[in-house]
């Protein structure tokens, strides 16, 4: 038996939503960028973003998306809290207050995507607590 482990590579969520072109633009926000997207007709049905480490798919739902039945909550770890709350708070969302986040993040605040996902901002700093393991 060999004693090589299947290591993980990466982990990508996969999200099902209503509009892929709404929630790509909620994304956006936080600097994803569209690196890839599959758009029969003209229409975008599915998107690849990313932003430094960070990757996420974005696949139209083809009916209702019930944020609550998936889960599944994000995690963001951003640079400059305050600027990206302002900017949410300007493009309509409605984010909670930045505060602690016990008996995670010291700092935090929480943002809803347009179909009700919950998404967790934090310090980038929090992220360096906990690097990656290496294989």
């Amino acid at each position: 038996m060999s004693s090589h482990r299947p290591y993980v590579q990466g982990l990508v969520p996969f999200v099902r939503v209503r509009d892929v072109m709404r929630s790509t633009a909620f994304y956006e926000l936080f600097g994803f960028e569209v690196l890839e997207s599959f758009e029969p007709g003209g229409h975008r049905v599915w998107c690849w973003l990313e932003q430094h480490q960070a990757r996420l798919m974005l696949e139209e739902a083809g009916g209702p998306v019930v944020a609550a039945e998936q889960a599944v909550q994000f995690y963001v770890y951003a640079d400059d809290l305050e600027e990206l709350h302002e900017l949410f708070r300007e493009a309509g969302f409605e984010p909670g207050p930045i505060g602690p986040g016990a008996p995670g993040p010291n700092r935090e605040f929480r943002v809803d995507d347009p179909d009700g996902y919950r998404v967790m901002v934090t310090d980038a700093f929090e992220m360096s607590l906990h690097p990656l393991a290496e294989p």
